[in-house]
C-alpha cells in the first residue's frame, strides 16, 4: 500500500486549519454512501498536488469537486512499467502485477483519513480482546481510503472505502498462538476444501470471523487443548454468514462484508451443506487439510524446516520490495545504498544459501538458483 502523505481526508466535524497550505484537504461525505464508504469533496488544494490527485477530480454536479476512486485508479495505472514488471487488470482498489514472471503484488494507492469518531466508537466497545494499550495503539494508527466503491451504488466511480490495515495488523500480532493457529485453520480450509472461485469467502472473512471470537470470548479459554473446539467454533460462524449473507465488519460493524460477496446459490448451497459435514466429523476434520495430513503421516522436522525459510523468504521479498517503493526517487530510481534495503539483500541470499545446501546434501540436482526461488515463492 502506499499513501500519499500530500493528502488528508477529514471526517464531517474535523477542523482542517491545522493543516499546512501545502497539504491537499478532502471532506469526507458519508450520507448517500454504504456504511464504511464515503466520497471526498475538496475543500482545499495543496500547493504541492500530484498529478494523479489532481487529474482525478470531478464536478458532482453542483459545482463543486468530487475526487474520483475510478480515475485515480486510472491515473495510476497509466503509468510506465519497470522492466520485467506485467501489469494485469484491476481487482477492487488493487494493481496486480508480475514481475519476472513469479513475484507477484497487490499495489494500493490510498489516502490518509482523520476519522476519530470512527475509531472512538470502536475503541468504546465493552470486550475481552484486545488490551487497552492495543485498542489505543489502534486509534492511533488511524485510517486509510482506498479507491473503491460500494459496489452496485449509483456513486461507485467516486466512492472510497474505509480501511484500518495499519490498526489489524496490530490486531492480528496480539492474536495468541491459539487464535494465530486458527487463523491459519481457517485459511487451509478455504483454499483446500472450499476453493473459492472469486474471492466469495476470502481471508479477509476469516480474519473478521477470529477478530470477532477473541473480541467476544475470555482469552483463557483459548489454549492449545481447546483448539479444535474453536476451530468447530469458526466453522459454525461462516456456516451462519453463508445463510444469512451477513456477518459484519470488525471495525465497522454496520458494514456486511457478505453484501458483495457474488455468492450464487448453488455455491451457497454446496459450502453450507460441506461446512455442515465438517462440522459432524469433529476432530478427523483436520485430515481433510492435506498439509496437516502429510505432517501426521511424514516426518515431520524436514517439513517445518522448510515452511519456516518458505515463510521468512516470502516475507523478506514483501518487505524488500516495500523497501524499493521508499527508496524510489520521482524517476524512478533506487538508491541501492540504502543500509536496510541492503540488510534485506544479505538475509534472503543467507537463506537461499541455506536450502540450496540442505537440497545439495539431500541429493537434489536442481543447481539454479533463481529456480529454486523461484520454486519456494510459488
Amino acid at each position: 500500500m502506499v499513501v500519499d502523505n500530500r493528502v488528508f481526508c477529514l471526517e464531517d466535524d474535523v477542523k482542517s486549519s491545522a493543516f499546512p497550505g501545502e497539504i491537499t484537504v478532502l471532506r469526507s461525505l458519508s450520507r448517500r454512501s454504504y456504511h464504511g464508504h464515503c466520497r471526498l469533496l475538496l475543500e482545499r488544494r495543496g500547493t504541492t498536488i500530484h498529478r494523479h490527485v489532481r487529474d482525478a477530480f470531478c464536478d458532482d454536479g453542483y459545482g463543486r469537486e468530487l475526487l474520483s476512486s475510478d480515475l485515480y485508479v486510472n491515473n495510476w495505472s497509466n503509468e510506465d512499467l519497470t522492466e520485467g514488471m506485467v501489469q494485469h487488470e484491476r481487482a477492487g482498489p488493487s494493481i496486480p502485477s508480475t514481475m519476472y514472471e513469479h513475484l507477484h503484488s497487490d499495489r494500493v494507492h490510498a489516502l490518509h483519513y482523520y476519522c476519530p469518531n470512527i475509531l472512538s466508537k470502536w475503541a468504546a466497545r465493552p470486550r475481552h480482546w484486545p488490551p487497552q494499550e492495543a485498542v489505543q495503539r489502534v486509534v492511533s494508527l488511524g485510517a486509510v481510503l482506498t479507491p473503491v466503491g460500494f459496489k452496485g451504488s449509483k456513486y461507485q466511480h467516486v466512492e472510497w472505502r474505509v480501511c484500518f490495515n495499519a490498526g489489524e495488523i496490530e490486531l492480528i500480532s496480539n492474536l495468541n498462538d491459539t487464535q494465530t493457529k486458527l487463523y491459519v485453520l481457517l485459511k487451509m480450509i478455504k483454499n483446500d476444501v472450499l476453493h473459492p472461485r472469486k474471492k466469495e469467502v476470502s481471508s479477509y472473512t476469516l480474519k473478521n470471523i477470529v477478530l470477532w471470537m477473541a473480541e467476544n470470548n475470555p482469552q483463557a479459554s483459548f489454549h492449545k487443548k481447546s483448539i479444535l473446539q474453536w476451530l468447530h467454533e469458526a466453522l459454525d460462524a461462516l456456516r451462519v454468514a453463508l445463510i444469512t449473507l451477513e456477518l459484519p465488519y470488525y471495525m465497522i460493524p454496520e458494514r456486511n462484508l457478505m453484501a458483495t460477496s457474488g455468492l450464487d446459490e448453488e455455491q451457497q448451497r454446496t459450502w453450507i451443506s460441506t461446512i455442515t459435514d465438517m462440522l459432524h466429523e469433529g476432530p478427523r476434520v483436520i485430515l481433510r487439510l492435506p498439509k496437516i495430513r502429510q505432517c501426521i503421516v511424514a516426518h515431520p522436522e524436514p517439513f517445518r524446516w522448510y515452511s519456516g525459510m518458505r515463510i521468512e523468504l516470502e516475507m523478506l521479498t514483501l518487505m524488500h520490495m516495500n523497501r524499493v517503493v521508499i527508496c524510489m526517487d520521482e524517476n524512478r530510481e533506487v538508491d541501492d545504498t540504502d543500509a536496510i534495503l541492503q540488510a534485506f539483500k544479505r538475509r534472503l541470499n543467507e537463506v537461499m544459501t541455506d536450502v540450496f545446501v540442505r537440497m545439495i546434501m539431500e541429493g537434489s540436482r536442481v543447481i539454479n538458483a533463481n529456480d529454486i526461488f523461484k520454486r519456494i515463492l510459488m
